[in-house]
């Protein structure tokens, strides 16, 4: 480690003019930097007095002076023999009206012929302010202060070998570099060479200041602009995700399209969720409004359920909605009977679903034992005075009215073990349903299905209510028809999105084992009596 130099005790701030103290290595008034202030020259002044410049040692000849504060130059006596104060003191600004110095003596001793410049004192300036001085050779040239406007001198000896200059006129001197930052802060790092700076003699510059640190990739991936950029994993904010769902840093699956879904068409509102406990979502739904020929309204909601132990669930669900809601929503503005609309939209879904399982050869020979696409169905569609349901599976419908005070009702039978064991009399419902095989369906959608009649049936309520399209995945939290109307809000018919939602936080508070899908159709009140058609 190199020993710092001694620096010469400072009486006051060359910034500020406060006083200070010996020891001191910041100003207490402005915090200049002291350290960077070098030590005065003590014996080798660079101003000619009495005539003759002293020499300097063989070893500090070829040492260059810091630029950083220029040397301050000796006091001129004044005429009355009292010092002037140096104009280079305090903060480098000159002292007007001071008093001119005299000219040297005439019989003043001539130092002999050298191949240097002397430089003489200087005579006046403009404004009683004494001129800066010449340097010597071999030194570098002092930066002029920020105030102060140097002033030629009136004479200078010639320079052997040099152009006579015209008298009264001295030449410029060199360029002088550009002085060093002094701004207190120091760098340890070398300089880095400039180009031409060692053929030109000049000493290469000194940075400013470091290069910022490499910026951290991870953000720097995070400010660029989204579009083009892949998916982040939500979990752990890093992973990339893969094409199937899943990071591939921490393997969390990703949210899918489909784990939470809600739609609002008209009247008819519907809400799905993935649940708690499902991977993905493998429910589907549609809803939809058209009108009859009469230009009457007629609303529609389809719900399907995939069978989770067969191939591609969530397939054959999406497709079987799309494809019963898309016949409905035909077939009703054409006069087709609602309740034959419903069983031909269910035939259609059927025909989706089975689509689904005509895969090439080469997939049915590596999975030779997989099932074919299958779901569930349930529908429902109201019009001016009449509600038409159809389904094949266990999902259900339930009607609630407005009036809690009238019955509340389940409209559709499952297709499941439990419901057989019920219908034939061998078990009470309390107890086929808590059985173990009480979800195990008899009728579904798909390829291997059985040859099985869709169920359709048609109702004329007497009083407005709402009615619940859902699957087992909500009614298994409220599985009659009372704690049906129990959780659904006394606002549904007039606010169906929000009830829906309302009853899929039901399931989810409850458990959520299963995906949750329900849909909502207010029934308008109309004066005739209820009945099944």
């Amino acid at each position: 480690m190199s020993q710092m130099p001694q620096q010469a005790a400072l009486t006051k701030c060359p910034s500020c003019e406060e006083p200070l103290e010996p020891d001191d290595r910041f100003c207490g008034a402005c915090g200049y930097d002291l350290s960077v202030i070098p030590a005065r020259p003590r014996d080798e002044p660079t101003i000619a007095l009495n005539g003759s410049v002293p020499s300097r040692a063989p070893a500090d000849r070829d040492r260059p002076r810091p630029p950083s504060a220029p040397p301050a130059a000796p006091a001129w006596p004044g005429t009355d023999g009292s010092p002037v104060p140096d104009a280079s003191a305090g903060r480098g600004a000159p002292v007007r009206n001071a008093p001119v110095p005299p000219s040297p003596a005439q019989n003043a001793p001539v130092p002999p012929p050298a191949s240097r410049v002397t430089p003489a004192p200087p005579s006046s300036a403009p404004g009683g302010a004494p001129v800066p001085p010449l340097p010597a050779r071999n030194a570098p040239m002092a930066p002029p202060p920020a105030q102060a406007t140097p002033v030629p001198p009136s004479r200078t000896e010639a320079v052997p070998g040099a152009p006579a200059p015209t008298q009264g006129v001295v030449p410029p001197p060199p360029p002088a570099a550009a002085p060093a930052s002094s701004s207190g802060v120091c760098f340890d790092r070398r300089a880095q060479p400039e180009e031409g700076a060692a053929a030109a003699g000049r000493p290469a510059a000194q940075p400013d200041e470091y290069p910022l640190q490499a910026p951290d990739p991870r953000v720097a991936a995070e400010q660029q602009p989204s579009a083009g950029r892949a998916a982040v994993c939500v979990a752990c904010r890093a992973g990339r995700i893969d094409d199937d769902g899943y990071c591939e840093n921490c393997g969390h699956a990703q949210p899918r399209e489909r784990d939470h879904m809600e739609q609002e068409c008209g009247p008819v509102a519907a809400v799905s969720d993935r649940g708690l406990r499902h991977h993905r979502n493998e429910d589907a739904f549609a809803v939809g409004t058209t009108a009859l020929p009469d230009g009457s309204p007629a609303s529609v909601a389809i719900v399907c359920d995939g069978v989770s132990s067969a191939t591609r669930p969530d397939e054959a669900s999406l497709a079987a909605s799309r494809a019963a809601s898309e016949t409905l929503l035909a077939a009703l503005p054409r006069g087709t009977h609602p309740q034959q609309a419903m069983h031909d939209a269910i035939v259609a879904a059927s025909d989706a679903v089975n689509a689904l399982a005509d895969e090439p050869a080469e997939a049915r020979e590596h999975a030779p034992h997989q099932n074919a696409p299958a779901c569930t169905i349930v529908g429902a569609v109201v019009t001016a005075g009449l509600l038409i349901v159809g389904w094949v599976g266990d999902s259900r419908v339930y009607w609630v009215p407005v009036d809690r005070s009238a019955p509340a009702a389940r409209l559709t039978e499952d297709d499941s073990w439990a419901a057989q064991m019920v219908a034939a009399g061998l078990m009470v419902e309390a107890e086929a349903y808590a059985d173990q095989r009480a979800h195990a369906i008899t009728g579904w959608l798909g390829a291997d299905a059985y040859e099985l009649e869709p169920h359709t049936a048609s109702f004329k309520p007497d009083r407005p209510g709402v009615v619940v399209v859902c699957t087992d995945g909500l009614w298994n939290y409220a599985e009659s028809a009372d704690e049906m109307a129990g959780v659904v809000p006394v606002d549904a018919a007039v606010r169906p999105l929000h009830a829906a939602r309302v009853l899929v936080g039901h399931a989810l508070d409850g458990g959520g084992h299963d995906n949750v899908t329900v849909a909502l159709v207010p029934f308008p009140a109309v004066p005739q009596g209820a009945g099944p058609a």
